[in-house]
């Protein structure tokens, strides 16, 4: 799979295309929309007096089975699918497959764009087609405005507080130049931009998120996760008509926020996102024992990985598994998602220390340009993001190795006595 144009990232470092902007590309503003009408006609406003070159930019409305079909202007393509509940995720892939720009821009109708957001959010992915892009949403009570006020007046006299969270969060990484991968949580649909490559690659979003809320975390997980890097444009701002979610009924709130929580934790295996033992149908690390000469020596190193990291899956041999109790987490194959890959070149136990390096490996790698951590010659950690990178590149995209030693993880004999592994008197028990 080669790009269509641009060049890769190395790590997350987004920086380079603000210095050297791009030639503008052709760009599709997917706009979803439901029954909002005047909100409606207020971003197309927004959007027919944007900076970025007219003949490269087209305009999509994505309607969610509106019971009257929106109105819209000439030069506008509109693009409806059946009215059966909720379905943002499902009418923003409509409106993507509808786009033929190489960048896509999502906006929510509820949100009208400032004159250059296009082209400031554009830019990045233009340059570096890996990079999902997130503007800056601001808040105001825009039906107090007139219908030819400028949004980028009416926005600033009519504003309402922007979510404190997200504007430490955006100053803490550096406008994401920090981004780890917990960061999806700053990633906000109504403001989104990535490439089209990117997003035939990691695919669009899941349409099984029926509800409110988490279906653009969910999707951000997964590009970041697809060696995507993450930046925040707060010069690309759009105009939120009403106050954010922490401003509406707390009641509410709560016990729909509880239910977007609870439904990522199932599809989502990253730190932060997931609890201490239950297991989503994703996980965060995945271990890989490549060998082991007996079952014994297998069955030790599986216990004593799942010991250290007990949501870790274990990929682990035939006549291994069958030495072991039955185990949701240990498999033959793991085609699920995950956020590092632990190759184990033969069955090693861990220490306290050996724990520790192990989990400062998997935390390390895919943060920044660190793409692999070799312990010694017995482990390998490989960030799933940087293979997935150089995949969609065809070859290596700057990704760092880093070696280290392998204090703490303890071979594991061949001829293992399991009896006195369990019982706690074997050395490595």
């Amino acid at each position: 799979m080669t790009a269509p144009f641009g060049a890769p990232l190395v790590g997350n470092d987004w920086s380079a295309a603000l210095v050297d902007p791009p030639a503008p590309r052709r760009v599709s503003v997917v706009v979803a929309h439901f029954d909002q009408q005047a909100q409606l006609e207020r971003t197309l406003a927004a959007l027919a007096r944007q900076t970025h070159p007219a003949d490269l930019l087209e305009v999509v409305v994505a309607d969610d089975g509106s019971p009257e079909p929106p109105r819209v202007p000439d030069g506008v393509r509109l693009v409806r699918q059946e009215d059966r509940g909720f379905r943002l995720s499902a009418v923003r892939n409509l409106g993507a497959r509808a786009a033929t720009g190489d960048v896509l821009c999502f906006l929510d109708a509820d949100t009208a764009p400032e004159p250059a957001y296009v082209a400031r959010l554009a830019a990045i992915p233009s340059a570096l087609p890996d990079v999902v892009a997130v503007g800056r949403r601001r808040h105001a009570e825009l039906d107090r405005a007139g219908p030819a006020e400028p949004v980028e007046a009416a926005g600033p006299r009519l504003e309402l507080p922007e979510p404190a969270w997200l504007a430490d969060a955006y100053r803490g990484s550096r406008d994401l130049l920090d981004a780890d991968a917990r960061s999806y949580r700053f990633a906000i649909g109504a403001v989104l931009a990535c490439s089209r490559w990117l997003l035939d690659d990691v695919g669009g979003f899941d349409e099984s998120f029926d509800a409110y809320g988490g279906e653009d975390w969910e999707w951000a997980h997964r590009a970041w996760l697809g060696g995507a890097g993450l930046a925040h444009v707060p010069g690309a701002v759009a105009w939120h008509d009403g106050p954010d979610w922490a401003g509406r009924d707390e009641a509410e709130r709560v016990e729909r926020k509880n239910a977007e929580t609870a439904r990522l934790w199932a599809a989502i295996g990253a730190p932060g996102g997931m609890g201490g033992s239950l297991l989503g149908a994703a996980a965060d690390v995945v271990v890989r024992l490549e060998r082991a000469a007996t079952p014994a020596a297998g069955a030790v190193c599986v216990d004593a990985v799942l010991r250290a990291m007990p949501t870790a899956r274990v990929v682990a041999p035939d006549h291994v598994r069958a030495a072991l109790p039955p185990d949701p987490r240990v498999v033959a194959a793991w085609p699920g998602p995950a956020r590092v890959v632990l190759a184990l070149r033969s069955p090693v136990a861990l220490s306290a220390a050996g724990a520790a390096a192990v989990a400062d490996a998997v935390g390390a790698v895919g943060v920044g340009d660190l793409g692999v951590v070799r312990l010694g010659d017995a482990a390998t950690a490989t960030a799933v993001r940087a293979t997935a990178r150089d995949r969609r590149w065809g070859g290596p995209t700057g990704w760092r190795t880093e070696q280290r030693g392998d204090a703490g993880l303890v071979a594991v004999p061949d001829a293992a006595d399991l009896e006195a592994y369990l019982g706690g008197w074997w050395p490595g028990g």
